[in-house]
């Protein structure tokens, strides 16, 4: 074979490569092609304040949350309109307008399942839907599974095509899990007093005379017996501490039964937390209240101004001590503190500030029930014997107070 024929065989292998390259590019499919590595959702991108609703659908139909934007903030439907967490929505939103198309999968109505892209109408369909309302135009997607390598597994309903999109877009299928859960946090250090009556009259008390005081003192520790731990009983006045709840209900379709629980958290600075707690088939409910003692109020607001005119007056001594000894680094007097510049506009400060805590807790509370993670009703449903030293520790010391010595012990 001569140099001739070879460059001749050349060429046309390149020219057949060629060729079939070009036939395996016009076989794919063309839309594939356009769509490949687009936003999933490009309308979102500039618009997502425009969405006015998100609706997610799961097996069978279902409708497990309906979040509607409303004048004031987003309330999920399914739960009487109660408010819903507007951040993890709003994060939700983010991540689905930054989707991008990666790879294109089935068009294979039969293989739709093995994606989880199938419909939702199907009893063990194992995708979510969303729908988004208030966009130039309906947007309504099924979202499947994640792929291993990353990503997530989206098919735009009533379209064939399949679609691996670059973000993992994470779905929650429970309504409750769509709330705005924060409900209170009063930390344990703002507490003054707890008082607790149970169902059978039994009632517990607890408190401490100074918000310094590192533990709180049980009250009517019956005769004969101590007082337990102090961890278990400075524990009590926690609960209202970063409260938050599992789920909600409108306060007229659960209302507590005659006999329950009844608790009382008092703060240093005068707000008021009654609550009434009940256990129902397996779950712990409570209702709120929140309310201002103005005579703790006025009590709490006299303290905090002496310790700051104290504060104010140590700092100052210290600067004018300083300055005599030539330390001008330390000499410098320090800034005269509201209290002490003007104490009856500083206390009308305060008292305008606890009121406006106090309107924010009630409006939370009021005309709903919650239900409170088991470890909370726990913390709050504490009986009197809970907080006392066990009968069997005293017994067991005496009898080896008591207990005579072994014959042949050595002396």
């Amino acid at each position: 074979m001569n140099q001739k024929t070879l460059i001749g065989l050349g060429i046309a292998a390149i020219v057949a490569i060629g060729a079939a390259v070009a036939l395996n590019h016009s076989n794919r499919p063309q839309s594939g092609q356009a769509e490949a590595s687009a936003y999933l959702v490009p309308e979102l991108r500039e618009h997502i304040n425009d969405v006015t609703k998100v609706i997610v659908t799961g097996a069978e139909g279902k409708v497990a949350a309906t979040l509607e934007r409303g004048a004031n903030d987003w309330t999920l439907a399914e739960k009487g309109g109660y408010p819903a967490d507007t951040g993890k929505l709003r994060a939700f939103l983010l991540k689905l307008a930054e989707a991008r198309r990666v790879e294109q999968k089935t068009s294979n109505k039969e293989k739709y399942a093995l994606l989880g892209v199938e419909d939702v109408a199907a009893k063990d369909a194992k995708g979510v839907q969303v729908e988004l309302d208030g966009l130039a135009r309906p947007v309504v997607l099924v979202v499947g599974h994640s792929d291993p390598r990353g990503g997530t597994y989206v098919r735009e309903a009533g379209q064939p095509e399949s679609w691996l999109v670059s973000t993992s877009l994470t779905i929650d299928r429970n309504g409750a899990d769509w709330l705005r859960k924060d409900l209170a946090d009063i930390s344990a250090t703002r507490v003054a007093s707890v008082e607790i009556t149970h169902a059978d009259g039994g009632k517990v008390s607890i408190a401490k005379h100074a918000e310094s005081d590192a533990n709180y003192t049980l009250a009517d520790v019956p005769k004969g017996r101590e007082a337990g731990s102090e961890f278990t009983i400075n524990g009590l006045a926690t609960a209202l501490a970063g409260l938050r709840f599992d789920d909600v209900v409108a306060a007229k379709d659960a209302t507590p039964p005659e006999q329950a629980l009844k608790a009382r958290y008092t703060t240093f600075d005068g707000v008021v937390v009654d609550l009434t707690a009940w256990e129902k088939d397996g779950k712990s409910y409570a209702q709120f209240a929140a309310s201002l003692d103005a005579a703790q109020a006025d009590k709490g607001i006299a303290t905090a101004q002496a310790k700051a005119k104290a504060d104010y007056d140590a700092a100052s001594a210290a600067a004018e001590a300083a300055k005599k000894e030539g330390k001008t680094d330390e000499a410098v007097p320090p800034a005269k503190p509201a209290s002490v510049e003007d104490p009856a506009k500083d206390r009308e400060t305060r008292l305008a500030a606890l009121n406006k805590d106090v309107a924010d807790l009630q409006a939370r509370f009021s005309g709903w029930t919650y239900v409170l993670p088991a470890y909370k009703y726990a913390n709050i449903n504490k009986s009197m014997s809970d907080l006392l030293k066990p009968l069997e520790d005293k017994k067991a010391a005496g009898a080896k107070a008591t207990k005579p010595a072994k014959a042949g012990a050595a002396h």
